[in-house]
């Protein structure tokens, strides 16, 4: 959510009068939850997926690969040692102080008459538990914050015989970004935990289906047969629910979930034959995380030899081979990075911020593929306790400090 300048100072207080009136409500929702049978919210819910299947009969937990370290290497940018690298950095060197961070072990959970509702996909079991591993929400770290307690009842559930697959999570209805990594990628963990051939015997899958992207990432992933839109304030009741770990819930772009996306969605033969410097751009309305000097910058660039993309007039297929034939990508921070987790080891990327916004996720994917990766944030830029919340503001950074940071990064070319 992206919330107006003036409103932004409010905004910790406006969070936590929202998770409070969740509270409230889910209080209360629940304590009415039994008079209203099968149709009532959870009534409690687990901390992790092994608590669900310890305590829940007919839930079966599939293990997958085990959590693992991740270590990340050292970034390159301006402002140098930006407080937001530095931290993360800081966070996942091993000291005797501070352990490595991890990246998650993958399982799926499998639900008898399991329940799956709104949106966000949120799985229930028949005892009204919520499984609040395979049911995060972006800022609810507590169960009792989730958006599921904010109505009274489930909704219209529709009853779905067979084998139901979600590959449904917070923010995959409308993000390029999540629905690659927390829909997509939720295929690759069903194939560590059951293999791919489960694929054949499942008789829907609820996944956002809505775009033409969001079908021909389906398409190519190969996910065929009914699709289930998902919808707030409705549920699907399956005869038997399968919902996989969420690979990326903490934004990690883990490797072995870029493995997987990069085989299972090659680039075309050919496509040596495209572009080597690639410009993204995002237009020119306002609001959009655009670069605004982009019309005085585009001439110096395009003497340097790049072309410049709008991704979004590409078919999916055509946007990975433009990326896995990128030998340089300068771009401002959007979504259409996603498609650096096509791109060949080594490539160089230049990825420009808005002083009031700086993100890692798709700087998680350039480490995991191995890419030459620098960051340009706008000045001044906000240190630890300034804002990090203005998530469209345009990035608006003089020219001449653009193509100083592109020609250290073609330095060597």
């Amino acid at each position: 959510m992206s919330l107006p300048a003036w409103l932004r100072p409010w905004w910790p207080f406006l969070k936590r009068v929202h998770l409070l009136v969740t509270r409230l409500l889910g209080h209360v929702f629940r304590v009415l939850s039994p008079l209203l049978g099968a149709r009532g919210v959870p009534r409690r819910a687990t901390s992790s997926a092994r608590d669900t299947a310890a305590g829940e009969p007919g839930v079966t937990l599939h293990p997958g690969r085990p959590e693992e370290p991740w270590v990340r290497p050292a970034t390159l940018g301006e402002p140098a040692g930006h407080w937001l690298f530095a931290a993360i950095h800081a966070a996942t060197v091993p000291t005797p102080r501070v352990p490595a961070t991890t990246v998650p072990a993958t399982f799926t959970l499998e639900i008898a008459d399991g329940r799956l509702s709104g949106d966000y996909g949120a799985a229930t079991t028949p005892g009204k538990v919520l499984d609040h591993e395979t049911s995060t929400y972006f800022g609810v770290v507590d169960w009792r914050e989730h958006p599921i307690f904010l109505r009274p009842t489930l909704g219209p559930t529709e009853h779905v015989r067979g084998t139901v697959l979600s590959l449904t999570a917070r923010g995959t209805a409308e993000n390029y970004y999540h629905f690659l990594y927390d829909a997509i990628g939720r295929l690759a963990v069903l194939d560590e935990t059951l293999g791919d051939r489960v694929l054949d015997e499942v008789a829907a899958v609820v996944v956002p289906h809505g775009t033409g992207y969001q079908r021909q990432l389906l398409e190519l992933a190969g996910v065929r047969g009914r699709l289930i839109q998902p919808e707030r304030g409705r549920t699907v009741r399956a005869d038997r629910l399968l919902v996989p770990s969420n690979p990326n819930w903490a934004l990690q772009a883990p490797p072995a979930t870029v493995d997987w996306l990069r085989k299972r969605l090659p680039p075309s033969a050919g496509v040596a034959d495209g572009p080597r410097r690639l410009y993204i751009t995002r237009g020119t309305t306002p609001r959009t995380r655009r670069y605004v000097e982009e019309a005085a910058l585009w001439p110096e660039l395009e003497r340097r030899g790049f072309v410049r993309i709008d991704p979004g007039k590409h078919s999916v297929q055509e946007q990975i081979d433009l990326f896995h034939g990128a030998d340089v990508v300068v771009s401002p921070h959007g979504a259409a990075l996603t498609n650096l987790t096509f791109a060949r080891p080594g490539v160089r990327v230049l990825e420009m911020f808005a002083s009031t916004y700086v993100h890692l996720g798709l700087w998680a994917i350039c480490q995991a593929i191995d890419a030459d990766y620098r960051y340009l944030v706008a000045e001044p830029a906000a240190g630890p306790d300034g804002p990090n919340q203005g998530v469209l503001d345009d990035v608006s950074i003089p020219p001449a400090r653009v193509l100083a940071s592109v020609d250290a990064l073609l330095a060597d070319l």
